[in-house]
């Protein structure tokens, strides 16, 4: 079963700015080749349930290895199975109802 998710990881006790630590969960994503889009208060991933999900664990296990004792993830996830559809189909969809394309 595919998976769209947004993921926002964010440590806590290694102070103010956490932004090494989100781009080393970045890493972890784009070394997964799995499809995502960073935006301004996480990351929309797609692909297989376990791939993706596989992912969100080795961020967590990354940030904990930088040092952060505490992590705290805002998960949403969607699934379908009545077609295929990708996270740039969702935007598509409401693009084309603003005149946008």
């Amino acid at each position: 079963m595919n998976v769209i998710i947004d993921l926002c990881v964010v440590p806590l006790g290694v102070g103010v700015s956490v932004s090494p630590h989100i781009a080393a969960c970045q890493r972890v994503i784009q070394a997964s080749g799995l499809e995502h889009r960073m935006h301004a208060y996480g990351t929309n991933i797609e692909g297989p349930w376990d791939e993706v999900m596989a992912v969100v664990k080795r961020c967590h296990e990354v940030v904990h290895e930088m040092g952060a004792p505490r992590i705290t993830s805002t998960l949403k996830l969607g699934t379908r199975t009545d077609r295929d559809q990708h996270m740039d189909d969702k935007v598509a969809s409401v693009e084309t109802l603003l005149g946008r394309q």
